[in-house]
C-alpha cells in the first residue's frame, strides 16, 4: 500500500471508529444480542467484524453506557445488551452533536470554492 492509500485508510478508520460508537448506541434503543446487533448494522450497510464489535460492547458496558444480562432466546443463552440511563443520555447528546457537525460540514462544503 502506498503512503497516500495508507494515510486515507487511517483517516477512514478513525472516522468509522467514532461513528461506530454512535451507531451502536442508536441501534441499542432496542435491545440486541451481539449477533443480532451485528446483523442490524450490516443490514444498514455498516459492516463490523466480531473482533471490533464485542470489545466495543464490553467497553461501553464498563463505561456504564450499556447494561447486559443473559437471556434464553430461541433455546440458546445469549447476552442481551440495552442502553442504560447514562447510555440514553450519551446517545441523545451524540445525536445532537452529530446534527450540529453535519450542518457545519454542509455549510463548509457548500461555501468552499
Amino acid at each position: 500500500m502506498n503512503d497516500d492509500a495508507e494515510r486515507l485508510n487511517k483517516l477512514t478508520m478513525e472516522l468509522r471508529r467514532g461513528l461506530l460508537v454512535m451507531a451502536v448506541l442508536e441501534a441499542l434503543v432496542k435491545p440486541h444480542y451481539g449477533y443480532s446487533l451485528r446483523r442490524f448494522l450490516q443490514d444498514r450497510e455498516l459492516e463490523v467484524d466480531e473482533g471490533t464489535l464485542y470489545p466495543l460492547l464490553r467497553r461501553l458496558e464498563s463505561q456504564q453506557l450499556l447494561a447486559s444480562e443473559w437471556e434464553v432466546q430461541e433455546g440458546r443463552k445469549r447476552r442481551v445488551y440495552r442502553l442504560s440511563e447514562a447510555g440514553e443520555t450519551a446517545r441523545a447528546a451524540m445525536q445532537t452533536e452529530w446534527q450540529r457537525l453535519n450542518r457545519a460540514l454542509t455549510q463548509i462544503t457548500e461555501n468552499t470554492p
